[in-house]
């Protein structure tokens, strides 16, 4: 069974940083998708970036300029580079990864973290 660790969230100012990190353990596959996504308080969960095992890189519109996404294949980890934040950044963050189990057939399982809380103040 897949297990997510994140760490870094917390509270912080306008205009600051915060990095995210997110380790994946428990299995003897590989990850192909690894990302993060957030959900504020009455909102619905959504994508903030997303990196292939290729490194491609996909952003939230919001993100885009101010978040930095990348990971390491070999410790299966990803991390989020967060600066110039904004209070509308304050909500829950949620790694998300995609196990690839290559075979016959091909099968991929998503797994997600337990969140980790950012707070943003003005």
């Amino acid at each position: 069974q897949v297990q997510l660790v994140e760490s870094g969230g917390g509270l912080v100012q306008a205009g600051g940083s915060l990095r995210l990190s997110c380790a994946a353990s428990g299995s003897i596959y590989s990850f192909n998708d690894m990302g993060w996504y957030r959900q504020a308080p009455g909102k619905q969960r959504e994508l903030v970036a997303m990196i292939t095992s290729g490194g491609i890189t996909n952003y939230a519109d919001s993100a885009k300029g101010r978040f930095t996404i990348s990971r390491d294949n070999a410790r299966n980890t990803v991390d989020l580079q967060m600066n110039s934040l904004k209070p509308e950044d304050t909500a829950v963050y949620y790694c998300y990864v995609i196990e690839l189990r290559i075979g016959i057939p091909t099968k991929q399982y998503g797994y997600w973290g337990q969140g980790t809380q950012i707070t943003v103040s003005s």
